[in-house]
């Protein structure tokens, strides 16, 4: 009888963990990824700025760019290997970009 009330009790345990541990505020979602990182430079709206030649990520030239190249320009700098851009270096995971690539997709359609 004890061993049943014990496995019952780590079972809830282990789903009460399920459910809350991917709410809690170091559980981070795309949005929140982005705004840390990259809306500085490039805008809450993903607008860029032009004056500074920073690139619209809602542009018609970034809807062209293939997933791997965004990828590519958020991990290491893409093909011109900008230092600002290097992510990979600066403690973002590979999870991390992929949720922001999908989260500027999600803005492009907009």
């Amino acid at each position: 009888m004890k061993t049943t009330k014990l496995v019952i009790l780590i079972m809830m345990i282990a789903l009460a963990l399920f459910l809350i541990l991917p709410n809690l505020s170091w559980a981070q979602d795309a949005a929140t990824v982005y705004k840390t990182k990259c809306a500085a430079c490039h805008g809450a709206d993903l607008g860029g700025k032009p004056a500074a030649k920073i690139p619209s990520l809602v542009s018609d030239d970034a809807k062209k760019l293939s997933d791997a190249d965004l990828t590519d320009a958020i991990t290491n700098g893409g093909k011109d290997k900008k230092a600002s851009h290097a992510f990979a270096n600066k403690g973002v995971t590979p999870d991390q970009v992929k949720m922001v690539v999908s989260y500027i997709r999600e803005a492009q359609k907009k």
